[in-house]
């Protein structure tokens, strides 16, 4: 298939992709450089056809993802980068889509930030059976959602929902979402708020698309591979170096306050591609740090050692080094923290799966982290 790598309504790169893999065979003109996506250049100049088709396959559902069977099941296949294709490759999270040469088709018509989109992908997902067995609609930024967790995007008055499952023993990740959420917003830092709601008695959390039609995410991992790493950094001060050198505005009080949050609540997955940055997909221009998103898989949220040290990422592997990373904890309110425990016990109350003496542990250990980050700022 003969195609263009589009950038909203930018040319970016001719491509010729072979429809069964999908794979990116050839790579011809490249109409505007500046457009190509973050970390795929060539270290001579140009485009990484082996990058590009990394990127491509990148934009695909996991088979790690729960409920991916039921939806192989339905579709009668054993892979899921074929649906890349079927939506364009348009997702919620960039501007980026490939457009078939000839095909007419234009930005303002497909994509999913201004356009109605098929729930039949995210019903599959969850188990359920699609509208129309018989006319299966596969134009869906389902196609294009990464994660391990059940996941599906809706519509509810204008706006584009992401609704998210938990998982085993006691699906507590929606819980703790909300749980984030509330010590960000106790805190003051800049993060996406999730809300807990229930279908069929399963927890799930909500939470409103942060990105527009204008602006888009670029995740860290596409940062960090932007430049070689000098002889000599660290994986942090590499990541500080790309920002700057990319024009950032000054990202360091924002991760100071991510690595703040992610002690308190013990998170284990603050990979690279679970936090970036926003900018504008027109003019490039940089915004800065992404609000906080994604925080379910913390808490101790598949252990019964609650308080335990558990490893971490991006930087250090343990929290208690992680946090010597943070340069400024004097926007840390402390006294904004009271009553936490009580807010956290309550939000896990709403599970019928999660008991008291769980949820007290895991709201005691969030109160006794929140005073472990006042010892340290007091300590500055």
């Amino acid at each position: 298939m003969e195609c263009m790598l589009m950038h909203k309504n930018i040319e970016v790169a001719e491509l010729t992709i072979a429809e069964a893999a999908p794979a990116i065979t050839d790579i011809g003109a490249v109409h505007n450089p500046a457009h190509i996506p973050l970390g795929v250049q060539s270290l001579k100049g140009g485009v990484d056809i082996r990058e590009l088709n990394d990127w491509l396959r990148g934009r695909s559902i996991p088979a790690s993802r729960t409920g991916i069977w039921d939806l192989y099941t339905r579709l009668g296949r054993t892979t899921t980068e074929h649906l890349i294709l079927e939506c364009y490759g348009l997702s919620l999270s960039d501007h980026y889509w490939i457009r078939p040469l000839d095909s007419g088709l234009v930005w303002a018509d497909i994509n999913f930030f201004q356009n109605d989109f098929s729930k039949d992908v995210g019903e599959m997902l969850f188990g359920r059976e699609p509208a129309d067995r018989n006319h299966i609609n596969l134009v869906s930024p389902d196609n294009t959602s990464e994660g391990r967790l059940r996941k599906k995007w809706i519509i509810a008055d204008g706006k584009r929902l992401l609704v998210k499952g938990g998982g085993e023993p006691w699906k507590q990740e929606p819980y703790n979402e909300v749980i984030a959420s509330a010590v960000m917003q106790r805190l003051g830092i800049a993060h996406v708020p999730y809300c807990l709601m229930f279908e069929s008695a399963e927890p799930y959390s909500l939470c409103e698309n942060f990105l527009s039609a204008d602006t888009e995410l670029v995740s860290a991992w596409k940062v960090f591979h932007s430049r070689i790493m000098d002889d000599g950094d660290s994986d942090f001060s590499h990541l500080l170096r790309c920002c700057e050198l990319l024009g950032m505005p000054d990202v360091r009080p924002g991760i100071d306050k991510m690595l703040t949050l992610d002690y308190i609540i013990s998170n284990e997955d603050r990979h690279y591609n679970n936090f970036g940055f926003v900018r504008n997909a027109e003019t490039l221009e940089w915004k800065g740090l992404a609000p906080i998103f994604d925080c379910g898989t913390s808490l101790w949220h598949n252990t019964v050692e609650i308080g335990e040290q558990r490893k971490c990422q991006p930087f250090k592997t343990s929290h208690g080094d992680q946090i010597k990373l943070v340069s400024d904890l004097s926007w840390f309110d402390y006294g904004a923290l009271d009553g936490i425990k009580e807010e956290c016990a309550g939000i896990l109350a709403r599970s019928d799966i999660i008991d008291k003496e769980r949820r007290d542990k895991i709201a005691n250990a969030v109160a006794a982290r929140c005073g472990q980050i006042e010892q340290i700022r007091r300590r500055e």
